[in-house]
């Protein structure tokens, strides 16, 4: 079967063009392109784009994925819920295959052969550990103080009313593959999956998919990859100072994927998420049973989740 080998850029939908790049900036993204319909904006990574808002009501329409060559494209033309294969009408074109729709109601793409582009310079911070006192010697630590430096999305997170077709979904129709499943610490039941890449001995993240149960179908968040941990507690602070943004919760430590991680609302209350120091996975780690406990699905440190959070999901 076909397979993907990334997660490239989330699409969304907003009244307000000016009122989501303003955001989107202050959260740490790059403007690529603008026209009177859509909005692009990449991060420090390759990728020319990682974030499209098209003008309209708000929405989630979907996010895309990378076909791990052009032959698994040309693959995923021929499942039964996918278009021909299409070109891409944006920056660094290629080409793609929509999917239409998941059981969720998301339109998912699958794109190869976008042209990359030379990655943006980032500034880090050498950090001295206590087993190595001196990896930063003679020089001083001065952290900018701005937004964050966004690097690369990094996953989604979706609350569907049955997770267990939306696993079907994914796992057959994109190749992924279970890191944890979430059950029911008292009725065994199945509430949530966290699902990663494919690709064999490559190390990849603990998850690029991560499925709940919700009360309705809907994205929970997008997540996006920061340069360091002080990025996520700087990027952190600039939000808070703008004050203009609704703080959704952190800065903690995942204990499933490991991140750091701080989550914010978007003027039309989809969640973006800072993280880093994310779990990695390659074939040789099984995938494992857990449970809904508070060690499972809380934090390592920091606060816990609100309570709408997990099963929270905008359509």
């Amino acid at each position: 079967m076909p397979n993907v080998a990334g997660i490239v850029y989330i699409r969304l939908t907003a009244p307000d063009l000016d009122v989501q790049e303003t955001f989107l900036s202050h959260f740490g993204l790059e403007k690529v392109l603008r026209t009177d319909t859509k909005l692009y904006m990449r991060g420090t990574d390759s990728n020319p784009y990682i974030h499209i808002t098209e003008l309209g009501e708000a929405s989630v329409p979907g996010w895309a994925y990378l076909a791990a060559s052009a032959e698994d494209l040309v693959g995923f033309a021929e499942l039964d819920c996918a278009s021909e294969v299409q070109e891409i009408d944006a920056p660094g074109g290629g080409n793609r295959v929509l999917l239409d729709e998941d059981v969720n109601g998301f339109t998912i793409e699958v794109v190869h052969g976008i042209e990359q582009v030379e990655p943006m310079p980032v500034r880090r911070n050498m950090v001295n550990w206590g087993e190595e006192p001196l990896r930063r010697t003679n020089e001083a630590t001065r952290l900018a103080h701005g937004p964050a430096t966004v690097k690369r999305m990094a996953h989604a997170v979706l609350a569907t009313t049955d997770v267990e077709a939306t696993l079907a979904w994914y796992r057959g129709n994109l190749g992924l593959t279970c890191s944890d499943d979430v059950h029911d610490q008292e009725t065994g039941e199945l509430m949530a999956s966290f699902n990663r890449l494919d690709k064999g001995e490559d190390y990849v993240d603990h998850h690029v998919l991560f499925a709940m149960k919700g009360e309705v179908s809907g994205l929970n968040h997008v997540a996006f990859e920061v340069a360091d941990i002080d990025d996520v507690m700087t990027g952190h602070e600039y939000l808070k100072s703008v004050d203009e943004y609704e703080h959704v919760w952190g800065v903690g430590r995942h204990s499933l994927g490991d991140q750091v991680f701080d989550y914010w609302f978007d003027p039309y209350k989809r969640v973006h998420e800072h993280n880093t120091d994310n779990a990695m996975f390659n074939n040789q780690g099984p995938g494992n049973k857990v449970t809904n406990s508070q060690d499972d699905l809380g934090g390592q440190w920091g606060p816990p989740p609100p309570d709408f959070f997990l099963g929270y999901g905008m359509p």
